[in-house]
């Protein structure tokens, strides 16, 4: 796993774990990585030049892991509306941020709420 104190490796970790789902592909809309399935995101990672402190947003319908992923230092709902749906962004570089694994776990609820039924069906098999 990643260096814990070093949020391009937290987030690097991350972005190599949601490539890992089914179906996942990477594409780079308005000069960001964003991770798809289906055509849909289920995790932003933010620019690759890192002109911006490093952060990751994903959609968290499920009230405990919304609430807890918000208690984050510097979390906040994400703009542009997507905050209403339940889209969390969650800087890296904050004193305390989460751990890897943590943030993996909420990319993995975020990939079940946007993909396909047969491709969680494929997850939940492997």
């Amino acid at each position: 796993m990643a260096a814990k104190n070093d949020p391009y490796a937290v987030r690097e970790a991350v972005r190599a774990f949601a490539l890992s789902l089914p179906g996942a592909v990477e594409e780079f809309p308005w000069g960001d990585s964003v991770v798809k399935v289906n055509k849909k995101i289920f995790v932003f990672l933010g620019d690759e030049e890192g002109e911006r402190p490093p952060g990751v947003t994903m959609k968290l319908r499920d009230e405990a892991a919304h609430a807890h992923a918000m208690s984050a230092p510097g979390a906040a709902p994400t703009g542009y509306g997507l905050g209403k749906a339940g889209w969390v962004s969650i800087p890296l570089a904050e004193r305390g941020a989460p751990r890897t694994e943590l943030l993996c776990d909420w990319v993995e609820e975020s990939y079940r709420t946007i993909a396909p039924k047969r491709l969680v069906a494929e997850l939940d098999a492997s």
